[in-house]
């Protein structure tokens, strides 16, 4: 923690541009008509497989982390809704513009898709989601899962009965994300919301994040795990340190994402410095 807390607001706030701009730069280039960076037959990027991603926005740092992360040989290409406001209505009217993107994907020949953004599909309950994306999946006749679904894997590979739920939103979407999870079998200890502006929460520092979670983790402690959701927020770094301060699992979006696609692409390579689940990779 004392590194954590030590990094400058500056030195923090750089690296977030940087990420940031490094993740627009990845939009051009996965959105080139021909996709020439990635597409073709097996080669150097794409040897032990090629991942669509679609994320709800551009302006976080979570497709860069994401790649960094990836085992070698994967391939990535992405693409983005450009959610605005993260209101219940915006998420409701996203899913004909998701199937665009599933149907460009699919024809760029992935392998799986990513489908980011876990709201609009908590929002229909586990029932619905299913519908929706077997839909897509025979349509398309392509591998895909959602962030929700994956999180939803993740929590069931690790055989958590509780979590602790930590969002940016309020209170109404939570009680949407916690019926979700609920729904699935999983209990809800709370779902504890920081309520950040839409379009503020990739700008949340890593310590407020970490502040929050363990304030309120201490008052939740009969919680099995903490779960966090959007990738937007600035948290993959400190998932090590939560589980290490807190002594219960961390399942976070990104690396829960890098678990769900080694494992789809039956790829196991573990990864050191971001929590038990990257280490461990659980079946």
């Amino acid at each position: 923690m004392g590194r954590l807390a030590s990094q400058s607001a500056r030195g923090a706030f750089a690296r977030r541009s940087f990420m940031r701009a490094a993740a627009c730069a990845g939009l051009y280039a996965a959105a080139a008509p021909t996709l020439n960076l990635l597409g073709g037959s097996a080669n150097a990027s794409t040897w032990r497989g090629f991942v669509g991603c679609i994320k709800p926005r551009a302006h976080d740092s979570s497709l860069v982390e994401m790649i960094k992360l990836l085992p070698a040989g994967i391939g990535v290409a992405s693409v983005y809704l450009n959610l605005a406001e993260g209101t219940r209505e915006e998420l409701q009217n996203s899913y004909a513009t998701y199937e665009k993107n599933v149907a460009y994907l699919a024809a760029q020949r992935c392998d799986t898709i990513s489908i980011e953004g876990a709201p609009p599909f908590m929002i229909l309950g586990p029932d619905g989601e299913a519908k929706l994306v077997d839909g897509w999946r025979q349509k398309y006749q392509t591998d895909m899962f959602t962030s929700s679904q994956n999180q939803v894997n993740v929590l069931r590979a690790i055989k958590v009965k509780k979590i602790l739920g930590i969002t940016a939103f309020g209170a109404d979407l939570n009680k949407s994300y916690a019926k979700y999870f609920e729904d699935c079998g999983i209990g809800v200890v709370a779902m504890e919301g920081m309520e950040v502006p839409f379009r503020s929460i990739p700008d949340v520092p890593a310590e407020v994040i970490y502040s929050f979670i363990k304030k309120k983790f201490l008052e939740h402690t009969e919680a099995d795990a903490i779960y966090i959701l959007g990738s937007g927020l600035d948290a993959l770094g400190i998932v090590a340190v939560l589980e290490q301060d807190l002594g219960v699992p961390v399942v976070q979006p990104i690396a829960a994402r890098i678990w769900e696609i080694q494992r789809r692409l039956h790829v196991r390579q573990p990864i050191r410095g971001y929590g038990s689940l990257l280490e461990l990779l659980p079946a």
